[in-house]
Parts: C-alpha cells; structure tokens; sequence
C-alpha cells in the first residue's frame, strides 16, 4: 500500500470556535492551579461592588470559567460540534458578537436579579447556538419546524427542570441563551442582521 505523497495539512478551520474552546481550556487549567482563585476573581459573575474594575470583564469572561473538566466537556463537546457550522453560515465577527451579547445578557442578570449567587460556564452559549442552528435554512417571514421542536424539547426540558429539580446547573443562563440564539436567528433571516 503506498501512502500518498503529500499528507492532509491540519486547518483551523472555526477561528472563533476553536479559540473559545482553547481559551476556556486555559482558564480550567489556571482554575486547577490556582484552586479555583481564578474562577472567582476572573471567571464568574457575582454581586461585587460597582468600583471593582473587574466586575465589567466579568460580564463577558464568565461563559470562559468552568467548575471542571465535565462542566468543560458537557458544553463545548455541544460548541465544538455546532459552533463551526454556524461560524461557517453567519462568519467569524457575528458569530463573535452573538458570543458575547449572550456573555453580557446572561451575566447581567445574575448580577442583577441573584445577588448571592455565582454564574460560571458556557451553558448559555451553548443554549444560543442550539436555538441559532434551527434557523440554518430559514427564509424570510418562516418559522422553521425544527426550532419549535428544539423550543419545545430543549426549552420545555430547562423550564421543567428550573420549576422542578433543584441542581445547581442554572436553567436560567439556558433560557436566556435560547432566547439570544432565538432573536440573533429571527433578525439573521428576516435581514435586519447581515450574514457576513
């Protein structure tokens, strides 16, 4: 069996995906190595006073700090394998801005409305880009099926669990990422947001 000339080169083919993955990545690590100091001055949004500079990055580096290595996997096992698709459809600097509207919207909240609680992880972005993909194919003025049925399966799931099951995954940063992927889809396909 002769082996080809010229081997497949290896392409970075998601640029904002991948480097979302491999930030959060550093982030656990840093986590471990500093028993999870990182976590809570960097990487988690919390009630903190207002004249603490790190409480505006806060809003955004949340969705990079994770409990550990199955929090980490749980989300961006479900990022890495729907992110570049959706890279792909709507490119690098919307898909950047959708990251992190869903970042700030979902940190706002827990800063606002649970004041002595701490939100960590990427569960709303991965809730965001499983309500964007059911947009994939949809026209102007169109409802597409799959995005009722991913509403119904996975909303109506964390809605359920939220009124039912206490655990200490928020269902909240899930709804609001849903709700982000939901409105970015609707104004990608009616126009009023542009693809690229």
């Amino acid at each position: 069996m002769k082996l080809p000339d010229k081997l497949p080169r290896i392409k970075y083919n998601s640029p904002v995906i991948i480097t979302f993955a491999l930030i959060s990545l550093g982030a656990l690590l840093l986590s471990w190595a500093t028993g999870g100091k990182s976590n809570a001055l960097l990487f988690s949004v919390y009630r903190s006073p207002m004249r603490d500079v790190l409480t505006y990055p806060r809003f955004f580096f949340h969705v990079m700090g994770h409990a550990d290595l199955s929090h980490y996997m749980n989300n961006f096992m479900i990022i890495l394998l729907v992110g570049p698709m959706l890279e792909e459809k709507y490119g690098s600097r919307l898909m950047i801005a959708m990251i992190a509207i869903t970042a700030f919207v979902t940190g706002l909240v827990f800063f606002i409305f649970f004041p002595h609680s701490a939100l960590l992880g990427a569960s709303g972005v991965v809730f965001m880009m499983i309500l964007l993909s059911s947009f994939a194919n949809a026209g102007k003025s169109e409802i597409p099926l799959t995005l009722i049925l991913v509403t119904v399966l996975y909303l109506g799931t964390e809605i359920y669990d939220g009124l039912f099951s206490p655990d200490n995954v928020s269902q909240l940063a899930h709804l609001i990422g849903g709700a982000c992927g939901g409105i970015f889809g609707w104004l990608v396909a009616n126009g009023t947001v542009g693809k690229r």
